[in-house]
């Protein structure tokens, strides 16, 4: 299966590239590493960029040279790299161009992968729903933290009932043209929904010059809550705790994409998104819900105002 990068401009790109393409995985005797045979590759890319958003501006050139060592086709436009593929990688770091460039994979029926955030409004997350329906086309996105060794062993054999409340923390970047949380807040929100799933009713964010607070009420009582530590606060790493009717464990271990390389590649061979499209768009609205809140001075916001209304 040959797969299309659009937006080189992400340091996931040469990483992911190297993972699919190059991998190494223990043999069968856990003795020296071999290639993993998966009959997946990305073979070709599309740079992409935008000139107005200096984190794509600065470092395009250098990761479109690294892909293309690595053996991967550089094309000339967006149309010409989705004739050449079964599946499209959306990794450009701007969320704001997602929307347009998830638009030619729905049409063209191959399936498509987003790399956070998702979108940079809830509107046009919305609208990527809408074009997966409407196209029947298979969608995902996901931030690595889901994924990353460590945070999913804290919830896998519990059952939604058994978790009371859970927090996570992460770093705040923001991203110009997205919404505080969306473009780096997401990792500790989606974060926060892959333990306590779907189903949060309210949302308050507290927000100060050194972090924002972002508390969820979900359905039967649990509370969910997000602290995300701005850039300009100083370093700020992951964790998660989640806290149950037996105890209380926590994580704090940085991002592996393995995992969700691994998980990516098995989306594009089963067509099939291992995260609900409703958490997914859930995720967003939740942050959508906080930008809100956050401007109102800490009021609290009904999440059915933005699932209901869009942003």
């Amino acid at each position: 299966m040959k797969l299309g990068m659009v937006g080189l401009d992400t340091s996931h790109v040469p990483a992911f590239v190297r993972l699919i393409n190059d991998a190494p995985v223990k043999s069968s005797d856990g003795d020296s590493p071999k290639s993993p045979d998966r009959n997946v590759a990305v073979t070709a890319a599309f740079p992409g960029g935008n000139p107005e958003f200096p984190l794509s501006r600065d470092r395009l050139d250098a990761f479109t040279r690294q892909v293309s060592e690595m053996g991967v086709e550089i094309v000339d436009s967006l149309s010409e790299l989705i004739s050449r593929v079964d599946g499209v990688m959306i990794q450009s770091v701007d969320g704001t161009q997602h929307l347009d460039q998830a638009r030619h994979s729905f049409e063209a029926g191959k399936p498509v992968f987003i790399d956070k955030p998702l979108a940079a409004s809830f509107s046009d997350v919305l609208a990527i729903q809408q074009l997966g329906r409407r196209t029947g086309v298979p969608w995902f996105s996901a931030s690595a933290m889901r994924y990353s060794p460590g945070y999913p062993e804290l919830h896998q054999h519990l059952t939604k009932q058994s978790i009371l409340a859970a927090t996570t923390s992460c770093p705040l970047k923001v991203g110009p043209g997205h919404p505080d949380l969306f473009w780096y807040g997401v990792h500790g929100v989606d974060l926060l929904y892959s333990i306590l799933g779907t189903g949060c009713q309210q949302v308050q964010c507290v927000s100060t010059g050194i972090a924002d607070l972002v508390t969820g009420i979900w359905q039967n009582g649990r509370i969910g809550s997000c602290l995300a530590i701005r850039d300009e606060s100083g370093e700020c790493g992951f964790g998660a705790t989640v806290f149950t009717d037996h105890g209380s464990h926590g994580c704090h271990a940085s991002y592996d994409y393995g995992p969700i390389v691994d998980t990516i590649v098995s989306f594009f061979l089963n067509g099939k998104s291992p995260v609900p499209e409703i958490e997914m768009v859930e995720v967003f609205a939740f942050m959508a819900a906080a930008e809100i809140s956050r401007k109102r001075l800490g009021e609290v916001v009904e999440l059915t105002e933005i699932l209901q209304n869009g942003d």
